[in-house]
């Protein structure tokens, strides 16, 4: 690690929801960071619904955070917000150019993109009140053009960590070229997402490209193993949207089930598609269980009390479910889509299968039912090994936080940050 006596950066984080069920990586680099000694202001354009307070930490970081249009709407903010960019006029100028340059395309884009400036003046103004340094946006979406507006608005450097798929499907939509220039740097979540940043930008700014990996806290995950038990139990932890493949792991099931009877599955989390998936699943019985959104301890024991963890995902990042799974020592079933093969090594750590094949994880399930329970066991070590060797939260955070400071050397991962002792 690289020792620091510089004064550390003061930091704001900005996400477009904070904090949210499906997003706890975010909140452990948080505290990776604040563990290293940065203060962390952490801010997001919307409030959660009480769904996405699950846990005590959630709370806690609902109580700590800033809401900027929750602020927005207060009159006295509002006005306050505007006359701090009108004592700019130049830097005001520049601004409303990028505002329009940068709008997603359509009437509607430039008013979504008016609706981002107005934020970004309310956040900018918030954040040159707390003495911050820089602020950091988790995504390349609307909180990233937020950050992006607030840096011009404010002069405080910005960067996001790129993930994907969704940026990635529309680069043009959320101007990645253009952040990618403008930002001090970009933290990309696996060699894929750097792939992609590198085609969807200038090659001058290549070297701002850097790779940090999400990441997990492997001794959440050492728990005593399950007690033997006939057949194989599965767990899906995510959002129950059409994009996770869920009705292909039901068909899946359905044909896994006819000649191994004693396959379960249990799912974890909510969304739009689950009364449509609890109709597909009802044939078979008590072998599909849902059971609803998770605390972060809910799902590392339903993890725990698993077999192996199943993700059939049509497009992802590098999902963070599977550094839990594997951290928890449990095999893993997925498809190989964007980085995931970064993760999982097939047929060592788990199966990699096509997206979209319905026999083919079919396949991979019941190959994994016949596995012996060792060699199961066997697989689920290696994965934690590759948790705790490269998807270490603690690790991850000093990565970026050495590049928060200035650091990192450079190569694309960057060397991790650690005060100087004493």
């Amino acid at each position: 690690m690289i020792p620091t006596q510089d004064p550390l950066p003061r930091l704001a984080y900005l996400t477009s929801l904070y904090p949210a069920v499906s997003h706890t990586f975010i909140q452990r680099e948080i505290a990776g960071l604040r563990d290293l000694g940065f203060e962390v202001l952490t801010c997001s354009m919307r409030r959660p619904g009480t769904n996405h307070l699950t846990g005590l930490e959630e709370r806690e970081a609902a109580d700590t955070s800033f809401y900027i249009i929750e602020s927005g709407k207060k009159p006295l903010q509002a006005l306050s917000a505007l006359g701090a960019a009108l004592a700019s006029p130049a830097r005001l100028t520049r601004t409303l150019a990028l505002t329009w340059r940068t709008a997603p395309p359509g009437a509607k884009g430039m008013l979504k993109q008016l609706f981002y400036l107005a934020e970004a003046m309310v956040l900018s103004r918030h954040l040159r009140q707390r003495d911050i340094d820089h602020v950091h946006s988790h995504f390349a979406d609307p909180s990233a053009n937020v950050a992006m507006l607030t840096s011009a608005l404010s002069g405080i450097p910005f960067s996001y960590t790129l993930h994907g798929p969704a940026e990635l499907y529309e680069p043009e939509k959320w101007h990645l070229r253009e952040k990618t220039a403008r930002a001090a740097f970009v933290a990309c979540i696996s060699h894929f997402a750097r792939s992609q940043a590198m085609y969807f930008s200038d090659p001058a700014h290549w070297d701002k490209l850097r790779i940090v990996h999400c990441g997990v806290d492997p001794a959440r995950y050492d728990r005593p193993a399950p007690p033997q038990r006939p057949g194989l139990h599965l767990v899906f932890v995510g959002r129950i949207t059409p994009i996770k493949g869920l009705r292909v792991l039901i068909d899946a099931m359905t044909r896994a089930h006819e000649t191994h009877p004693d396959l379960t599955l249990t799912l974890v989390g909510d969304g739009d598609d689950r009364a449509h998936l609890e109709t597909l699943a009802r044939p078979l019985g008590d072998a599909v269980r849902f059971v609803g959104f998770q605390s972060q301890e809910g799902v590392a024991e339903a993890v725990a009390a698993a077999d192996a963890l199943v993700l059939p995902s049509f497009a992802e990042g590098l999902p963070v479910v599977l550094m839990e799974a594997l951290a928890a020592g449990k095999p893993v079933i997925a498809t190989q889509v964007a980085g995931v093969g970064e993760l999982v090594e097939n047929g060592v750590s788990g199966h990699l299968v096509p997206a979209s094949d319905v026999q083919a994880l079919a396949n991979a399930i019941t190959a994994l039912a016949d596995t012996p329970p060792g060699q199961r066991a066997e697989m689920g070590r290696a994965g934690r090994e590759k948790v705790r060797a490269e998807f270490d939260a603690k690790i991850e955070a000093a990565r970026i936080g050495a590049l928060f400071a200035g650091q990192g050397g450079d190569a694309p991962r960057p060397e991790p940050l650690r005060p100087e002792a004493g």
